[in-house]
């Protein structure tokens, strides 16, 4: 019987995340502060307030949650306050143990929100705080642009652009939102044109339970050309994507409190996590969207450890495997590592 680890313990473990969502990572605190100097309709009473904000409770699918994500939308109402939620998660993540970071975002989710911010003004307000971050603690940081598979291919066009004019401070292209009804192979040429741009390819599939799953995922990787993939936990279901998983060194990036609370799994035990890691696959441990969530990273290494026995050697695998598959360059992960 392997002894217990306490929360501070598994909060001291340096950490690699390779999977936060930058836009729907706002501490708690400073929500509620810019909420209220906006103005916005929200209630007056604490408990209320969780409720209207965050998700904090399983909701009945993916999509119900994605649904939330938009009154995040609402607070990230300027440079100013981009630039404050980019330094405020390098901080929290820092405080969490995380070591490397990679944070993610979709330019679109911000300015469809906020017509007035442009790509650009968005990009340098996150860049700000994070070259802040990094000056004033040993963390090293990148950032990836997401695609949203909702939108209109022009628009799509327009995003993977401005990636590429960017390259030198992105250091990935991802494609996410809700896969059903929006097949992989459309997004091909943009990948492909990233690709070529010296982007890194990650792709958000297989989260939801979905008969279709395992295809999602072959053709992320054989269409779309994933190096990565955003939790992936439904390839537990089909051997076939096992072995190209395990073939083509594919990494899962698996966020288990997520996965609870869009009810990808009903249950911490039922989630494929331990399942995967034994059967070889390479899996790390990440947040999704810590704000939104009100957790950290580390309420996800509890939950391996308390409901799928994950163990402190475990925990040193996931990170070691993390650090290799991060984007960022080698030279920035050793000095903090």
């Amino acid at each position: 019987m392997t002894s217990k680890l306490s929360i501070q313990e598994i909060r001291s473990l340096p950490k690699v995340d390779l999977h936060r969502h930058l836009d729907c990572s706002m501490r708690w605190s400073t929500l509620l502060e810019i909420a209220t100097t906006l103005k916005l309709d929200f209630p007056k009473n604490p408990a209320l307030q969780q409720t209207h904000f965050l998700v904090t409770e399983p909701m009945v699918n993916l999509g119900a949650v994605l649904n939330k994500f938009l009154m995040a939308q609402k607070v990230l109402a300027s440079e100013e306050i981009l630039e404050r939620l980019a330094f405020e998660v390098c901080e929290d993540a820092f405080n969490d143990g995380v070591r490397i970071l990679e944070l993610r975002y979709a330019p679109t989710f911000i300015a469809d929100g906020n017509p007035h911010l442009t790509f650009e003004k968005i990009h340098q307000a996150f860049l700000r705080g994070v070259d802040r971050a990094k000056k004033q603690m040993p963390i090293a940081v990148g950032l990836i642009c997401i695609l949203q598979r909702i939108l209109d291919l022009k628009t799509v066009g327009r995003v993977t652009d401005f990636a590429i004019e960017n390259q030198k401070t992105f250091l990935a292209l991802d494609l996410a939102d809700n896969e059903e009804g929006f097949e992989p192979a459309p997004f091909a040429p943009y990948f492909e044109k990233a690709k070529k741009n010296n982007l890194r390819i990650t792709i958000h599939s297989g989260e939801s339970p979905s008969p279709q799953a395992g295809q999602w995922i072959l053709d992320s990787i054989n269409i779309l050309g994933a190096e990565r993939i955003g939790h992936g936990i439904q390839a537990i279901d089909f051997p076939e994507v096992i072995s190209v998983l395990k073939n083509k060194k594919i990494l899962l990036e698996v966020c288990p409190y997520s996965n609870y609370l869009t009810q990808a799994f009903k249950t911490y035990e039922q989630h494929p996590l331990k399942k995967l890691k034994d059967l070889g696959v390479a899996v790390s441990l990440n947040s999704d969207d810590p704000g939104m969530f009100a957790s950290t990273l580390s309420d996800d290494y509890l939950i391996a450890h308390n409901h799928q026995n994950f163990t402190l050697q475990d925990f040193k695998d996931c990170n070691n495997t993390a650090y290799k598959y991060s984007f960022i360059s080698e030279n920035e992960k050793a000095k903090v590592w």
